[in-house]
Parts: structure tokens; C-alpha cells; sequence
């Protein structure tokens, strides 16, 4: 299967180790992903214009049909907001016209049929745990991780399709698959709090601390994400000085790609954990 790979706008200019582990860690798997130039998958614009971010995905979507490959997405964001507009063309006629009429000016067209996948799913799916554990070279043995799904790699299910929405398994599959040991915690499938952090900074910062000091009492020693806003959110804006709330849970966050990639044994991943 052919994957071209979407960063969305944060990933290059924020998350610069995303980007890099990921491509290792999908090199040393024999996942070939191919670059085009896309543009914002339409989340963050969502809220102010439903149009606007349906268009601003398609676009994708048919830029990459026009070049025969599907979407790989290492961002919960972009890959729930595409599996949406996926689903909104296929279910509302007048909408696809509309869309389609205005990518028409620019020669392009959706159509059904490109497959949009995080980059979870294909090492799960695609590579397969079989495969990941047999090039596992340094497993981290003793080490023990919260999973952190994000809400948009979950919910709603019958749109994003990544796994059962109440009950997933994928996360913790691919993480014990590393050597380490995922720990069962009650506040795994809770929101990070990123998506209010411009809006009620207060309740952002108590919802990721509370889901920080749940992983912590649970006996994690690192929360683990696949997603760029959660990621964030539980590393930068944990470690930003801030006045109201001097009592930040200091338990580290660490990217999936990262934890994968050290252990098989990639060099610019081997002092990530």
C-alpha cells in the first residue's frame, strides 16, 4: 500500500522530533511513505466554518488520489477531522457537489476510495505486532507506560474506526510489544485538556493534571502519546513556569514513534528513553 505522509501544521514547526521518529521508525518497519504538498487538514477552523474546513480537507483527500496513494497521519487531529470530512461527503450529495465544484477550479475532485490511516493502525494492521517484536533489539524491559489514546483517534467510532471506543486495545498492544509494561489506569481515555487551553486555561491545566496524576498513581513512569496536540500539551505546556498551579505533575510524556524506535535500536532514538 502506498502512504503519502501528512504532518499537519503543527508537527514540522513545534513537534520536529514527531516528524523525525516517525519516518525512522516507518523506515525500519518497510513502510514507504512518499511527501506531497498538502495543506491544513480544516480542524482548526472547524468552529468558525464548517465549509471552509470540509473544503480544506478534501483537498487533501483528492490531491492524494490524484497521486494514487492513501493518507498517513501521525496526528489524532488531522487523522479524526479527514475520517469527518470523509464521512460528511459521503452522506450529504449537496455538500459533495458544493466541495467538488470548488475543487474543480484547481482540476481536482473527491472521490471515495483513498484510505486515511494513523500511523498506529498501520504499524498494528499493516506491519503487524508479529513483525514489530521480531526487530525489537534493546525491549524495555521494566519499564512501565500509560497509554494515552486522545480523543480524536477514538471518538465517534463508527466515523474514525481506529478501535472500540469504550473498551481499545490497540495502544497498549503496540506499546508491550516494545518490552515495556502498559499499565491499566482509570482516566486513560480522558481528554488532555488541550482543546481548552486557549479558551479556560484553568480547566485545561486541571484536567491534564488530573489525568497526570492518575497515570502516576497507577504506576506509570511515562505517559505515552501518538497524538501532536495531547503531546503538547503534556510536555510543553506541563513544563511552561506558570503561577497558578506552582504544583505541575512532573511525569514525563513521550511519543510513541520514540519509544518504538529506541527500541529497535535506531540511533537518533536509542537516548530518548
Amino acid at each position: 500500500m502506498k502512504y503519502s505522509l501528512f504532518l499537519g501544521c503543527k508537527i514540522p514547526y513545534y513537534l520536529k522530533e514527531y516528524e523525525l521518529s516517525a519516518r525512522a521508525v516507518l523506515s525500519a518497519l518497510g513502510v514507504s511513505v512518499t511527501d506531497i504538498s498538502f495543506n491544513c487538514c480544516g480542524y482548526p477552523i472547524r468552529d468558525e466554518s464548517f465549509e471552509a474546513s470540509v473544503l480544506s480537507g478534501a483537498r487533501n483527500i483528492a490531491i492524494a488520489l490524484m497521486n494514487g496513494t492513501h493518507i498517513l497521519t501521525p496526528c489524532k487531529c488531522c487523522f479524526g477531522n479527514l475520517k469527518h470530512v470523509e464521512h460528511w461527503l459521503r452522506e450529504d450529495k449537496l455538500l459533495r457537489k458544493k466541495i467538488n465544484e470548488l475543487l474543480g477550479r484547481e482540476g481536482l475532485e473527491w472521490e471515495a476510495g483513498t484510505g486515511i490511516e494513523h500511523i498506529l493502525s498501520v504499524i498494528y494492521h499493516d506491519v503487524g505486532l508479529e513483525s514489530v517484536r521480531k526487530r525489537i533489539l534493546r525491549p524495555h524491559k521494566g519499564l512501565r507506560v500509560a497509554a494515552h489514546y486522545g480523543c480524536h483517534g477514538l471518538r465517534p467510532g463508527n466515523i474514525v474506526e481506529f478501535d472500540n471506543p469504550l473498551a481499545p486495545t490497540i495502544f497498549e498492544s503496540l506499546i508491550e510489544v516494545t518490552g515495556a509494561e502498559a499499565v491499566e489506569w482509570p482516566r486513560r481515555l480522558e481528554c488532555c485538556g488541550s482543546p481548552l487551553l486557549e479558551k479556560n486555561r484553568s480547566l485545561s491545566l486541571r484536567l491534564m493534571n488530573a489525568k497526570l496524576e492518575d497515570a502516576e498513581q497507577s504506576g506509570a513512569m511515562f505517559v505515552c502519546t501518538a497524538c501532536t496536540y495531547c503531546q503538547i500539551q503534556f510536555d510543553s505546556v506541563r513544563c511552561q513556569p506558570r503561577k497558578d498551579d506552582p504544583g505541575c505533575n512532573e511525569l514525563p510524556s513521550v511519543l510513541y514513534t520514540k519509544l518504538l524506535g529506541s527500541a529497535l535500536g535506531i540511533p537518533e532514538c536509542n537516548h530518548l528513553i
